[in-house]
């Protein structure tokens, strides 16, 4: 028997809604408290809400992307290059559809897009933590998913909320034996941000895995592992063909942005730049503790025993993250697909009294709201 025969048939679509139920309610209930804050301190700031949440870093990329495809860039004073081609293309896709077929602009349809799939993200958190460790943790950590201190990301035209979305159901479809849906999944995944490679290397080890128990290979796992990469491999080499950089095209657009992979020496050097002042080495501890607290909660959930999928998908997740050189402001963003790391903490707060869970959680969306909207009128998620 494998870990993936281990589980009973997943529930029908309608049950697994009114199962997710709670769930859905409280992620929402907690997104609209971090906007309602947004708004207020907006006002009080005088800047419009809506233009921060669609208006600003990449959803203007995404956005331009939407309305004029690709192939606009910008030529920095230091002669590097930032092109659009680095925006994978789901998102914009979806941009230019919902605005095809309502009175919404590019921008407000982004929006749409990213708030519609953050509440997929969520029911998908659910579903996987529901089946791993029961409904009560599945709550609490798609509840968890929307009070981190990035939360408000989710509610911007931003890719982590559809990325997330896709990611999530992926890995479920993975561990109730779907795999044509699992591969589906992540080749949309994979369609719209370079992470997705996550998702695929879930795919691929464990059917891997899979094959070794069994000395046998089911032709709908054949079917989606092939399906699994098609996404993010056809738009790296139309990016290719496109620039006549062959199949290292993307990675030079990637390049151009200063984004590459040095294994945490670009980020290590960073965070030891902080030490060399009082208020650096505040920041740098805090750097520090925050990395500290990540690899802490991937061991606890490999000690929990947690699924193959979800170990293998958020360690790739985590070293895309912290190891690749570029924009470090930007790294907590870059986590935020990594749900699984939220398991070990959901599964503490089920145990408690759900009063109790309930005041802790409440506690911290209070938190969240007020952080997100003073990060979002500052520095903000580059």
């Amino acid at each position: 028997m494998t870990d993936l025969d281990q589980h009973s048939a997943p529930p029908s679509g309608g049950h697994l809604l009114r199962r997710a139920g709670p769930a859905l309610l409280g992620y929402a209930a907690v997104r609209a408290l971090g906007l309602a804050v947004l708004a207020v301190w907006g006002a009080a700031a005088g800047k419009s809400p809506h233009t921060l949440l669609t208006a600003r870093w990449d959803s203007l990329w995404y956005t331009r992307v939407a309305a004029h495809g690709y192939g606009w860039e910008v030529r920095l004073p230091d002669g590097s290059v930032h092109s659009n081609l680095a925006f994978f293309p789901l998102l914009p896709w979806l941009e230019r559809l919902v605005s095809a077929v309502s009175p919404l602009g590019h921008a407000d349809a982004g929006l749409v897009v990213s708030w519609l799939a953050s509440l997929c993200a969520a029911a998908g958190i659910f579903a996987v933590a529901d089946h791993v460790y029961g409904r009560r943790a599945g709550i609490c950590a798609a509840v968890l998913w929307a009070v981190l201190p990035v939360g408000i990301v989710q509610s911007m035209a931003y890719s982590e909320s559809l990325f997330t979305a896709l990611a999530a159901w992926s890995l479920y479809a993975l561990l109730t034996g779907g795999w044509v849906t699992a591969g589906v999944l992540a080749s949309l995944a994979g369609l719209t941000r370079p992470v997705g490679a996550a998702v695929v290397a879930a795919i691929w080890v464990t059917a891997a895995v899979q094959v070794y128990r069994e000395r046998r290979a089911a032709p709908r796992m054949l079917l989606g592992v092939l399906l699994a990469p098609l996404g993010a491999a056809g738009y790296v080499l139309w990016v290719g063909h496109r620039t006549g950089g062959g199949l290292l095209g993307y990675l030079d657009v990637q390049a151009g942005w200063g984004n590459g992979f040095d294994f945490g020496y670009a980020f290590a050097r960073f965070v030891g730049e902080k030490f060399t002042s009082a208020p650096g080495a505040l920041a740098g501890t805090g750097l520090i503790i925050g990395v500290a607290l990540v690899v802490w909660l991937y061991v606890t959930g490999v000690r929990q025993r947690q699924p193959l999928p979800l170990l293998l998908y958020t360690g790739v997740v985590v070293a895309l993250a912290l190891c690749a050189a570029g924009y470090f402001g930007s790294k907590p963003r870059l986590l935020l697909p990594a749900f699984p790391l939220l398991l070990p903490l959901a599964v503490a707060l089920a145990r408690l009294r759900t009063a109790r869970s309930a005041l802790i959680l409440g506690g911290v969306a209070a938190a969240s709201a007020v952080y997100g909207a003073f990060w979002l009128h500052g520095s903000g998620p580059p």
